[in-house]
């Protein structure tokens, strides 16, 4: 395994899951309900941001590993999913939109694995839709999690509706990648 500045980053991004998961369990003479709320989500706003870092840095300084390819969205999957099941457990989120986020990664990850084994890892690559439902899926968190407003803006009102919208995105993201998979599939021998 190498321990390079990418990596390191994708390992601080899985550390923090147990912190944004602590910070609901502190007490509220430890810190009140409006510093869990803000503290959860410059937790998660982090773990965004080393996402982003250490897809850049892997290529700017020419730090790609196979142990960074494999860990990289591992990390990303796990602290959405830590995410979205902390905001279930706190009633910001039903559980059923959870579900359909949570089970589309699987899914979605499951069929690029069986594509790698047909030899067409290439096939199933991140598409746009993709990319737009993650960006609106990492906002709505980010303001599930901060739930309180914000001057006048109803952030909690806001993180509802782009979840929404996320999770209709996840659906039409699913749909667009099994298409895609399907007619690869069809043309195998041995389906």
């Amino acid at each position: 395994m190498m321990l390079n500045i990418p990596n390191n980053l994708t390992l601080l991004r899985i550390a923090l899951i147990p912190c944004l998961i602590l910070v609901f369990y502190l007490s509220d003479n430890t810190l009140s309900p409006y510093h869990k709320n803000l503290v959860a989500t410059l937790i998660f706003l982090l773990a965004a941001i080393t996402d982003w870092l250490d897809g850049y840095l892997a290529r700017k300084l020419n730090q790609t590993s196979s142990f960074g390819a494999f860990i990289d969205p591992v990390a990303d999957k796990l602290i959405v999913i830590a995410a979205l099941i902390l905001l279930v457990q706190i009633d910001r989120l039903d559980s059923t939109i959870a579900f359909i986020i949570i089970a589309r990664e699987f899914t979605i990850s499951s069929l690029r694995e069986w594509m790698a084994t047909l030899g067409k890892s290439g096939s199933i690559a991140v598409a746009f839709i993709g990319k737009v439902k993650t960006t609106m899926q990492m906002i709505a968190i980010l303001f599930l999690l901060y739930y309180d407003n914000i001057l006048f803006i109803p952030i909690a009102l806001l993180g509802k509706i782009l979840i929404y919208i996320a999770a209709f995105l996840t659906i039409v993201s699913m749909i667009y990648y099994l298409k895609i998979a399907f007619k690869i599939i069809k043309e195998q021998k041995d389906f």
